[in-house]
């Protein structure tokens, strides 16, 4: 497919949506006027949830980005706290606000194709940041702007079989239930382990990619599974951080006797790499503002925007964790 233009993504028949524009002015009268007047554009930015260091992180950078470029725009940020309901229901809002680009983190996989049919016939361009949801690129969004999740899975089994030589006993800790990276994650790290056949994973549960949630997962693992835990894969670093308090209290010693790797790279995770506890963390980086404004300008530009944009993510262990710690959200 060849990548999505202005004009092209605008003159579709499926997003020209004249019906429900009509309807949307008639609902909010002036908003048309308003919206010649208004001298920025208003960009919409549907974060899933406001908590947690990479969330934070990312919506700053978004933050921070608009700003810098010199008050061409005016960006508002949503949080649906983690539910899918009230993300459909933030990208709406936008919509009646007459957004004029929405970057959309989504929640979950599933479930969004309300707001993206609503963005599409109100002809306003959507940009899916760091997670993915379904539809088709150059239709149902412009593009998709994140990491390789399948290959952050990869690299860290990777690592774990060759830290603990081939042979252990895993816990993975999932993330959000029905996202495309807790899924991508999974399918990465399993299909890597497969071709070691010392590498078992016993268990497997969801932390949703919270610490305090982790934290209890792994508490009830530790007294089911005990001592045959030796290894610990987390979808990101604040499950780790969870699963390493959990193991400290049980008096088992991570970095020694039990393995753990994540993914983030998050400044924590990279101090509780030099202190010897976390044993790795393949990065995805939430700085996302940069990248996104850029690709808004391209596509505002009549310039051809790819349909997927993928990042390149660094691996950090005890061989160059301090030299980025400063760096580190």
């Amino acid at each position: 497919m060849a990548p999505p233009r202005a004009d092209v993504f605008l003159r579709r028949r499926d997003v020209l949506g004249l019906g429900a524009i009509a309807a949307i002015g008639t609902a909010l009268p002036g908003v048309a006027g308003c919206r010649k007047a208004r001298t920025r554009l208003v960009i919409g930015f549907s974060q899933m949830a406001n908590v947690g260091a990479w969330r934070i992180a990312e919506t700053s950078s978004m933050r921070d980005e608009a700003e810098r470029r010199g008050g061409k725009y005016e960006l508002v940020v949503t949080d649906a706290q983690d539910q899918t309901a009230k993300q459909i229901s933030d990208v709406e809002d936008l919509i009646a606000r007459r957004a004029d680009a929405i970057f959309l983190a989504p929640r979950e996989y599933d479930g969004l194709e309300p707001a993206l049919e609503a963005a599409a016939r109100a002809r306003i361009p959507v940009l899916l940041i760091d997670r993915e949801a379904e539809g088709v690129a150059g239709k149902d969004y412009l593009s998709f702007l994140g990491s390789n999740f399948v290959e952050q899975g990869r690299r860290a089994a990777a690592w774990l079989a060759q830290k603990v030589g081939g042979s252990a006993g895993i816990i993975e800790l999932t993330g959000t239930p029905g996202s495309s990276v807790a899924r991508d994650r999974s399918q990465g790290f399993r299909d890597e382990i497969q071709k070691h056949a010392g590498l078992r994973l016993i268990g497997s549960q969801t932390g949703e990619f919270v610490r305090a949630a982790a934290l209890r997962v792994m508490e009830n693992i530790i007294q089911a599974k005990g001592r045959e835990i030796t290894a610990v894969y987390a979808h990101n670093d604040e499950m780790a951080l969870g699963a390493i308090q959990a193991l400290k209290s049980a008096g088992m010693r991570p970095g020694q006797e039990v393995t753990v790797v994540s993914i983030d790279g998050q400044r924590l995770a990279l101090e509780s790499i030099a202190r010897g506890e976390l044993g790795a963390s393949v990065e995805s980086n939430p700085r996302f503002g940069p990248l996104a404004f850029d690709t808004l300008e391209k596509f505002r530009a009549g310039e051809p925007v790819p349909p997927r944009i993928i990042l390149e993510d660094r691996l950090f262990d005890a061989s160059n964790a301090d030299q980025f710690v400063a760096q580190a959200y």
